[in-house]
């Protein structure tokens, strides 16, 4: 185990003032002394010493495509010098043509006509479409959610997500979720394939309809209590939980029999992060609402929004001023946006990311064969996950991975010569999974640079 690792002279004084004069209730340090950045590029970021650390969440994914992504800075520079900005109640050709490719892009995808509409981020795009949902449902203001499903901390995102002390302090301002189990397979009941533990879960689900007595279902009116049913297409805080296959479509069929709208979070898994531009693709279903936000902007510009059914959010039914942003559909945000769609659609990029992601997945594979604490790892694209367990494999133990992150912070691991540090996220029903996003950028020899820090570490939680 090497030394607790001492913040500067120069670091102290700006930790000082940081415990003086910024509020604590807008950041979470997870380690002691926090570390303070001074560049990055690509998978790495550099701290107020010059210590590279290579980069395996990205800034919770909104970085997609990579820290100081040339061609995409480039279109932000590009659009400073000319419109950087305009109040949002005017138009400018960028709203327009981005809006245009997301809705172009669904209609191909899912055979709907659709609508976009813009934010400033992912929380504040969970909000309008709530209003959207309740709105289309003539004011009915109950969801159901996942259990372990994260969308937000602002007052309505907070409402459907399923960790209650983001709302402890705060009660609920009209939304409320209805928490459903998620088919996590490898803390489900055993002697289940996957799409069999799937399949029961939506079983379970539509028992809530058999009578009025499960309390959501009205017989006589064939109405239920319930507006929608917000879906992570893969967990992100939640630990990168990957469902079986069948599981959304047989969800949506049970949905779609009484009335309930369908609507993903993309927050975090959009934009290429599962190999397609959306999660939800993967699973063969239309969702009636796509919530997007993160790596539209690659983290330079906040900017999220909202792609819905023509038949909830046209001018009719969602007229002019519904819900507004002084800053949404910003020219800066929608020229990278647009930028970003320009860049992917040159490759295939989704069999890019596919590719790395199988690489990067049988490098984890082989880890778990040799470390008996990997208990179970997985992926999807480039959402892959890593859960560490007691000996027994199964045990969650976020005492040992918060360890890992600690050591990895410290930035004295050395690969061929070369003295790195490591940036993991820590995720999962018991904080005790890795949730690894790297760049979508990422070559393979980083992630042999990955995969080798990562076994470092595993190490040193065995000799500790």
């Amino acid at each position: 185990m090497s030394d607790i690792r001492i913040a500067t002279a120069e670091d102290q004084i700006l930790l000082d003032k940081e415990a003086k004069y910024c509020s604590y209730g807008d950041t979470v340090h997870y380690i002691e002394p926090p570390r303070i950045f001074s560049r990055c590029e690509g998978s790495y970021v550099w701290d107020t010493e010059d210590q590279a650390y290579l980069d395996l969440q990205m800034w919770y994914s909104a970085v997609n495509f990579g820290y100081a992504n040339p061609r995409l800075n480039n279109a932000l520079k590009q659009q400073i010098d000319t419109l950087p900005q305009i109040a949002s109640q005017y138009l400018h050709k960028g709203k327009i043509e981005l809006s245009e490719m997301i809705a172009v892009d669904a209609k191909k995808k899912f055979g709907l006509d659709g609508r976009v509409h813009f934010n400033v981020g992912g929380s504040q795009s969970i909000e309008d479409s709530l209003k959207v949902v309740r709105n289309a449902s003539n004011g009915k203001s109950l969801m159901f959610a996942f259990e372990g499903g994260y969308h937000g901390r602002t007052l309505g995102a907070s409402s459907i997500t399923s960790s209650f002390r983001y709302r402890r302090r705060y009660g609920h301002f009209g939304e409320r979720a209805n928490f459903i189990p998620f088919p996590y397979h490898f803390r489900g009941p055993k002697g289940m394939t996957k799409e069999e533990y799937g399949s029961h879960c939506v079983q379970q689900f539509a028992r809530l309809f058999e009578t009025e007595y499960n309390g959501v279902w009205d017989p006589k009116t064939n109405q239920c209590e319930y507006a929608a049913f917000y879906v992570e297409p893969i967990q992100g805080t939640g630990g990168y939980v990957i469902p079986p296959m069948n599981f959304y479509r047989e969800l949506k069929h049970v949905l779609d029999q009484h009335g309930i709208l369908m609507v993903s979070d993309e927050i975090q898994m959009g934009f290429y992060r599962t190999g397609k531009l959306w999660s939800i693709e993967h699973f063969d279903v239309q969702p009636d609402v796509i919530v997007f936000g993160k790596a539209l902007t690659n983290g330079l510009n906040p900017l999220g929004g909202i792609w819905a059914r023509e038949e909830l959010i046209n001018p009719k039914i969602f007229p002019p001023g519904s819900t507004h942003s002084t800053f949404a559909s910003n020219p800066l945000g929608t020229a990278v946006g647009l930028e970003m769609f320009k860049m992917t659609s040159e490759v295939d990029y989704g069999a890019m990311v596919m590719a790395k992601g199988k690489y990067f997945l049988e490098g984890l594979q082989d880890l778990q064969k040799r470390f008996p604490i990997i208990g179970d790892v997985d992926g999807l694209g480039l959402a892959l996950r890593c859960e560490i367990c007691g000996p027994d494999g199964f045990t969650p133990d976020k005492a040992t991975l918060d360890y890992m992150v600690e050591e990895g912070m410290k930035g004295d691991m050395v690969v061929d010569g070369q003295k790195l540090g490591l940036i993991l996220d820590v995720g999962g029903y018991y904080k005790n999974v890795i949730t690894l996003a790297p760049s979508l950028e990422i070559s393979y020899p980083e992630i042999d640079l990955g995969l080798k820090l990562l076994e470092q570490l595993l190490v040193r939680a065995a000799k500790r």
